[in-house]
């Protein structure tokens, strides 16, 4: 079986070796510091009510070289609006860019230093801010700042050394909340703007799929190694740069699922692939760029009675149907490029975020959808259509019919030449979807409102001084220190509960090993059984290990504990006591309990002898309920049982 494992594995290895992959990560991770990093604010999410909100439209702005960025430009084009919501005591003027930044945050500096010396990086000698446009909303100045802390290093995964490029300390952004079709309008809340984040981003080192997610893993656990991240869902996303020979460079952008990267990169590779295929196909076909062009023709009189719904609608509200003629494109829309995904849908993406379409309709696939065969006859021959050529169409306004298929010609004669270079969205099941031009070189300026800071030698000896461990070594000394079994050693150090792992250990007398089960087992086992275990805090487990080690109650007793907590979480652990009737029964009760028992079973002792206590064990711990140890409970069993068969 292994070696059969390892042979498909060198085998898709030799396989993205001729596709010529190469990927590179871009790891964006929130830093758990005090403040945000150009103003004071806490760096809190919450989800109460604001206390306010603010509307505003952002505009793109040249650079120095006299240049627009196309992604920007792209923005504005969308022409929407933004609703910024506030709180008046935990984000400020800062945010919402009616005051200048403060001086940058200087733990956050720090945390990134640290970072840079696990992974031997170049730091700079003085770190400058740039500011680098983005008018998609989720920054209230139309830019985010940035700014460069080190360069170069490596990460080392598997015996294989992957270059690091640069270590970067930057804004997080917005928090979208909601997006107002009807006025076109996004709603941010500021919460979330400002708070720092740490980008590590490497060389196009990796070569496959799996070592991408290989090369993600071991740079977050790296960053969790400082001890100064954030932990939970949204905390820490990646952006995702792929390339094959012939293909071109796609940033995925926002990748939150780590345990899907590898599926992610895969899916990228098989898109760029099909397209290349694509691509050649047109070009055996005699298809060149200057053979697609934007000759749209009003096509509204072939649906006057048509049976589709999208269609009745459009012409129902005043809009019209346009076409367009792809020529050579004809059975080449309806090829699937991805899982579920084909030409067809990457161009339909580029109709919606161009021309504001609900999607596109061609011939690939009709008729269909209420367009009969009569129907596509029609239209075929109104564009002038011949066999090998494909048709598309859109229903909507006249306005925005032109500019959806515009956007469709556009991305057409980019498939001549094979895969467009462009920015995407990751979807659930690891494809991906259109969502802007690449940023071009003139997107960066530098920031003038924020001081330069130094990196002095000093302030190196320092952080060098007071490295943290890594979780690898953690693991390690888990195992010989606390005598966690190796399995449960690799779960607690790379589980969210480790903190309070540790802090659990510093404050009662109690088995790690219990401790550790309890966190990582004993609560997923609870939550399957719907026990809402999300209410559990810090608080529940410290008063409960606690009372553990003073005997109030037993080990036995935590299921039904933290049961009573999740459904109580404002409850103490006297009350939790007091409620379950888990409190530690005397000695003399447990003997009375254990007599009764032995005498109840004699003739199975006296048939069993000394086996029988293994047996019996069941019976007493059920009977006392989890208000005795078992150590106990098996000492004062064994005696009365010797008792018995001596007598």
């Amino acid at each position: 079986m292994f070696q059969a494992l390892e042979g498909t594995e060198l085998a898709e290895d030799d396989r993205y070796r001729k596709l010529g992959l190469m990927v590179g990560l871009e790891l964006h991770q929130q830093l758990n510091t005090q403040r945000k990093l150009f103003c004071h604010c806490p760096t809190v999410i919450r989800d109460e009510e604001p206390d306010g909100k603010f509307v505003r439209r952002l505009r793109p702005t040249q650079s120095e070289m006299g240049e627009i960025d196309p992604a920007a430009l792209f923005e504005f084009q969308r022409r929407k609006r933004f609703c910024y919501e506030y709180y008046n005591d935990t984000t400020c003027l800062v945010e919402a860019d009616e005051e200048p930044p403060h001086d940058l945050c200087e733990e956050a500096i720090d945390i990134c230093l640290t970072m840079a010396t696990f992974l031997k990086s170049q730091h700079v000698d003085e770190i400058h801010p740039m500011r680098k446009i983005v008018i998609d909303g989720s920054n209230t100045g139309g830019f985010q700042r940035t700014t460069i802390i080190a360069n170069g290093g490596e990460v080392i995964v598997r015996g294989k050394t992957i270059g690091i490029q640069t270590i970067c300390l930057e804004e997080d952004a917005a928090r979208k909340i909601a997006d107002d079709e009807k006025n076109n309008m996004r709603v941010y809340r500021l919460d979330r703007l400002g708070i720092p984040l740490i980008e590590v981003a490497t060389d196009p080192d990796i070569r496959t799929p799996e070592e991408a997610q290989e090369v993600a893993l071991a740079l977050g656990l790296l960053l969790r190694s400082t001890g100064s991240v954030k932990r939970g869902l949204g905390t820490i996303r990646q952006d995702v740069n792929v390339s094959i020979k012939g293909g071109a460079i796609i940033e995925i952008k926002g990748f939150q699922q780590l345990d899907m990267l590898s599926t992610l990169v895969e899916l990228e590779a098989q898109r760029q692939e099909k397209l290349l295929e694509i691509r050649d196909s047109l070009k055996s076909r005699g298809i060149s760029p200057k053979n697609l062009k934007s000759k749209l023709v009003d096509i509204t009189d072939v649906f006057t009675k048509s049976e589709s719904k999208v269609i009745k609608k459009a012409v129902k509200s005043g809009g019209v149907v346009f076409a367009v003629r792809l020529p050579g494109f004809a059975n080449l829309i309806g090829v699937e490029v991805q899982p579920n995904r084909r030409l067809g849908t990457e161009l339909s993406d580029y109709a919606k975020f161009w021309g504001g379409v609900g999607g596109i309709f061609h011939t690939d696939e009709l008729p269909k959808y209420g367009i009969t065969e009569t129907d596509v006859s029609k239209i075929r021959k109104l564009v002038n259509a011949e066999e090998q050529d494909a048709v598309v169409l859109v229903a909507s306004s006249k306005e925005n019919c032109q500019d959806a298929l515009e956007a469709v010609v556009d991305r057409a004669r980019v498939a001549v030449e094979g895969v467009p270079a462009e920015t995407r969205t990751p979807l659930p099941d690891g494809t991906s979807k259109y969502a802007r031009p690449r940023p071009g070189s003139s997107r960066m300026y530098p920031e003038t409102d924020v001081r330069p800071v130094k990196v002095t030698e000093s302030r190196l000896k320092k952080i060098k001084k007071n490295m943290p461990e890594t979780i690898e070594n953690r693991e390690k000394r888990f195992v010989k220190e606390y005598e966690l079994s190796p399995d449960l050693a690799f779960q607690i150090t790379r589980s969210q509960n480790l903190d309070l792992f540790e802090q659990i250990l510093t404050e009662t007398k109690v088995s790690p090993t219990l401790v550790a089960a309890t966190l990582e087992n004993t609560v997923v086992s609870l939550h399957r059984d719907q026990v809402p275990t999300e209410n559990l805090d810090d608080r529940h487990f410290l008063e409960m290990f606690k009372s553990i080690a003073k005997k109030v109650v037993t080990s036995e007793a935590i299921p039904t504990i933290l049961t009573y907590f999740a459904n109580q979480p404002k409850s103490n652990i006297v009350l939790a006591i007091e409620s379950t009737g888990l409190g530690m029964a005397t000695i003399g009760e447990v003997e009375d309990i254990i007599k009764k028992i032995v005498a109840q079973q004699e003739n199975f002792i006296r048939e069993q002898g000394e086996r029988s206590v293994g047996g019996l064990m069941g019976m007493a711990m059920k009977e006392l309920s989890g208000k005795a140890d078992g150590k106990t409970v098996k000492e004062i069993l064994t005696k009365e049982v010797q008792e018995l068969l001596n007598s």
